[in-house]
């Protein structure tokens, strides 16, 4: 009863819903009626998308728009349809090799409908092909997924949400240590998911990992300026010090910060646009000073598109007490969205 109130009260699901009813509809009345047809599948076809675009994570939405791409014999939108969920679903090598040589107006239905088998939109849906509840078969193991995983691209924002759901569901049921390894390879793809650093935090604080905890609510406060989770998390922490007989402490040392966001700038490694030299590698004058050569690096990971490494470079450059790459930062995190 509390899930079914629970989606009745999902405004953007709701609007899914009803977009996906209406785009079924002018379906329907274009088999009704073939003298009308090319002009109620464009009012289903635009439908279709309005349902996707407000809720990507209902697999009818993408299945209702698939159908009329067919009907409307449209090959190419059904490729560029499925390239959209292979990217919602992390641009897998192996899903984008199927589009390559097949008849998608004929099995690109089939093609989407295996794809969601094998790799549910629904985390919940997920988590049951990965530990079944003996009426499912299996379809990967997690040491299988988190191998997956570490070579996918989460830049899309959309597969960045259905992944960090699908950690989430590693954490709630016990895989702590998977979840900590996977969450910092989502993060370093798109660094501006504040709900993935502060479920990163939580953790860390749970297991009393003090430095670590207040670098992500860091991350936290930084991306939603509103918010004060470094704040409150350095309350919680003077609220249990044993009077005088501990030291107050106040943030992790810059070496621990630096090495931090050292490690999360080579993971962007992978998803590098380009091939470029590191902040450190930059050839420069001896002579010249060092924000110069740093800040000339920056500059350039910037204009080649290349956010994800520049916005822990940056990081690490504000944390190692250089004020100028604040600006730089702010631009990027904008840049990122």
């Amino acid at each position: 009863m509390d899930d079914s109130r629970s989606l009745l009260q999902h405004p953007r699901r709701n609007l899914g819903n009803r977009y996906r009813s209406t785009a079924m509809k002018f379906a329907r009345l274009a088999k009704a009626d073939p003298s009308r047809a090319k002009e109620n599948l464009a009012w289903a076809e635009q439908n279709a998308r309005q349902a996707i675009l407000h809720d990507f994570t209902d697999e009818r939405n993408w299945q209702t728009l698939a159908e009329l791409k067919v009907l409307n014999n449209d090959e190419a939108g059904l490729h560029a349809l499925l390239e959209d969920v292979f990217s919602v679903l992390g641009r897998d090598p192996d899903q984008v090799e199927q589009l390559a040589s097949v008849d998608l107006l004929d099995v690109g239905q089939e093609l989407l409908h295996a794809t969601f088998t094998r790799d549910p939109l629904d985390p919940d849906a997920w988590w049951t092909t990965v530990q079944p509840d003996g009426n499912l078969p299996q379809m990967e193991t997690i040491e299988q997924f988190a191998q997956r995983c570490r070579r996918l691209d989460f830049r899309d924002q959309r597969a960045n949400i259905v992944f960090s759901r699908r950690l989430e569901r590693l954490r709630t049921h016990g895989h702590v240590d998977v979840f900590l390894d996977l969450a910092k390879h989502v993060l370093a793809h798109r660094p501006t998911n504040h709900e993935l650093w502060m479920a990163l935090g939580r953790l860390h604080e749970r297991r009393s990992e003090i430095d670590q905890a207040w670098i992500c609510y860091d991350h936290v406060q930084r991306l939603r300026p509103p918010t004060s989770e470094r704040d409150r998390f350095l309350e919680r922490l003077k609220a249990g010090m044993d009077g005088a007989a501990k030291a107050p402490w106040s943030g992790p040392s810059v070496a621990s910060r630096e090495a931090f966001l050292a490690s999360m700038e080579a993971l962007t490694e992978r998803v590098s646009t380009v091939e470029s030299p590191t902040i450190h590698e930059h050839e420069q004058s001896p002579s010249e000073p060092t924000e110069n050569k740093e800040e000339a690096a920056l500059k350039r990971l910037i204009e080649q598109d290349d956010l994800q490494k520049a916005f822990f470079a940056a990081r690490r450059l504000v944390a190692s007490g250089e004020a100028w790459a604040e600006a730089y930062l702010v631009d990027i995190q904008n840049a990122l969205g």
